[in-house]
């Protein structure tokens, strides 16, 4: 038996039992699905017959040998078939061949063209997926004359050199059957998650609907919110509408009020109606305002989630907020100090007093000038004033001087980009 065998060679092969007798061909190859890292196979799944067919599923350690045709080392008694096709958790040619992958190693989703199977003490290991053209042409039977005209023309062709083959511990499957989730080890979780969440945000983006909800349900609710933020607001309603009520109200409770508002505006009424309902009486508060204002008014662009210290606020207790807030969603770089009735005194950062003494008190490192917008200024207002005073966040109150929210200048940003393309993407 050779070392190392690919899928496309042993698919169609014919299998005999230990007397020569013919027993069926091989449709597909069975794994254990596991925590290993290389999955082993179980065996090979044969069918026989064209009006009747009949399936069977022929354990590895009945293999004798792998060669032009597949031979046991037990009789035909000793096989047995079915009417109905085996259907297995794992199977080679139905969930490998032709689906997308990750390759978590270059970061990036391939298609698979061929499996690379590595045959040892009797048994056959998942060892590589090939992701080349090569690994295409095998398949199709059009190698040897592929390989001719390749030749002929460069001689020196890298396809003639290399395989393009992916190490499996690279790799990971997204969907079973395009439908059934099997992101469940912890290896595959360990290898994901080393990904930057910008990355898994793109790679999101190559995979359609089945595998993009399959990888974002294996990450963390933390992760799962990193990603929510990096992918298209189209894409974000897209995957919101595939996740269950439960689901996607615990990620709109984990995001930024102003994108879970943002993203909300998108949504069905109805739709809306039922996250609301599934979510803590808190946030679906802070959220049923938030929806309230227009959307290009400062009311609307605001996020809800700041920091705040009051009056007689030291700076010893402003640095223990900001450390107490690093993993908190919303800026951590302003602190905002509030009277008892929430009305806005004053604004610091960090900048502006991480080299004061503790025991200074807060309200001396604020800003000379108090700068604010209120929830019905609109967006214009809020870019000029960010631009003038150069900051990158401005709390907005209510006519009545009360602290609502802050807008930042990513979200001024985004709305300005949005409504821009909107207004010349005809003339590009």
């Amino acid at each position: 038996m050779r070392l190392f065998i690919y899928l496309s060679d042993v698919l169609g092969r014919e299998m005999l039992d230990s007397q020569g007798h013919f027993l069926g061909k091989i449709i597909d190859v069975p794994m254990r699905q596991g925590e290993e890292v290389f999955p082993r196979a179980e065996g090979f799944i044969i069918k026989k017959g064209l009006l009747h067919k009949q399936y069977a599923l022929v354990p590895i350690e009945q293999v004798k040998r792998i060669s032009r045709r597949v031979r046991l080392n037990v009789d035909s008694s000793q096989v047995r078939y079915q009417k109905e096709p085996f259907q297995p958790d794992f199977l080679l040619c139905r969930d490998i061949l032709d689906q997308q992958i990750v390759d978590t190693n270059n970061q990036k989703v391939v298609r698979v063209n061929d499996v690379h199977l590595l045959t040892v003490d009797n048994q056959i290991y998942l060892a590589h997926v090939d992701v080349g053209l090569k690994g295409l042409m095998r398949r199709l039977g059009l190698t040897s004359l592929v390989d001719a005209i390749v030749r002929f023309f460069k001689p020196d062709s890298a396809y003639l050199k290399e395989e393009e083959l992916i190490s499996w511990k690279h790799t990971q499957v997204l969907t079973m059957g395009r439908m059934r989730n099997v992101l469940k080890s912890d290896i595959v979780r360990q290898k994901l998650g080393v990904i930057p969440t910008m990355e898994l945000a793109d790679i999101m983006e190559d995979l359609n609907l089945f595998e993009k909800l399959s990888l974002f349900k294996t990450f963390s609710t933390d992760v799962q919110r990193k990603i929510f933020a990096d992918l298209a607001p189209v894409e974000k309603v897209e995957l919101i509408e595939q996740l269950s009520d439960t689901e996607a109200s615990n990620l709109l409770e984990n995001i930024p009020s102003d994108e879970a508002t943002d993203l909300l505006h998108d949504l069905p009424k109805e739709k809306v109606k039922d996250l609301m309902r599934f979510m803590h009486s808190e946030k679906s508060k802070k959220l049923r305002t938030l929806l309230g204002f227009e959307e290009n008014s400062a009311g609307g662009l605001m996020t809800m989630e700041y920091l705040s210290l009051g009056k007689d606020a030291k700076v010893q207790d402003a640095i223990q907020k900001v450390k107490d807030s690093v993993q908190q969603t919303g800026n951590i770089f302003f602190i905002h100090i509030l009277d008892e009735n929430n009305h806005l005194l004053g604004v610091t950062s960090i900048r502006q007093f991480i080299n004061e003494a503790p025991e200074k008190p807060l309200m001396e490192t604020c800003y000379p000038k108090k700068v604010f917008v209120h929830t019905d200024d609109d967006l214009e207002e809020v870019a000029l004033l960010l631009e003038k005073y150069k900051i990158s966040s401005i709390p907005v109150l209510d006519e009545e001087e009360v602290m609502q929210g802050i807008i930042t200048i990513d979200d001024v940003m985004e709305e300005l980009i949005s409504l821009a393309w909107k207004k010349y993407k005809d003339q590009i």
